[in-house]
């Protein structure tokens, strides 16, 4: 009996089956083929809300993951995993903000010190 014949049915995976082997793919660290899968079931269920945070969790960049955040918030504005990590996202991007200001400060006061020592004392010195 040769494999693939008429009476022989291939098993498809529904989108339950579908999501689980995304979420399988994911925690084994295979990124391409859970978003393949997950780009799959987003095709047919565009409001897939558990693909969508999945998306987030496999996106290389913050931007994507906030992208993918703000999506399943779309569809679920109740969402607070996805509220809770977009609101670190923005933490964190302040955080960042606040110590380049810090440095930022701390290197012009530096520099004021520097040049009243040359403007003040450098003519007491002649």
């Amino acid at each position: 009996m040769a494999a693939n014949s008429p009476n022989q049915s291939v098993a498809v995976p529904n989108r339950e089956d579908l999501l689980q082997l995304a979420i399988a793919a994911a925690r084994r660290g295979d990124k391409d083929s859970a978003r393949m899968m997950f780009n799959q079931i987003l095709a047919d269920d565009k409001n897939n809300e558990r693909a969508m945070m999945w998306m987030a969790k496999l996106a290389d960049n913050r931007d994507d993951m906030a992208i993918w955040l703000n999506r399943a918030l779309a569809v679920n504005p109740d969402n607070q995993i996805a509220k809770d990590a977009l609101a670190a996202m923005k933490d964190k991007s302040s955080a960042r903000d606040n110590r380049v200001l810090v440095l930022f400060g701390m290197i012009a006061g530096v520099l004021i010190v520097l040049l009243l020592i040359v403007f003040i004392f450098a003519p007491l010195l002649r």
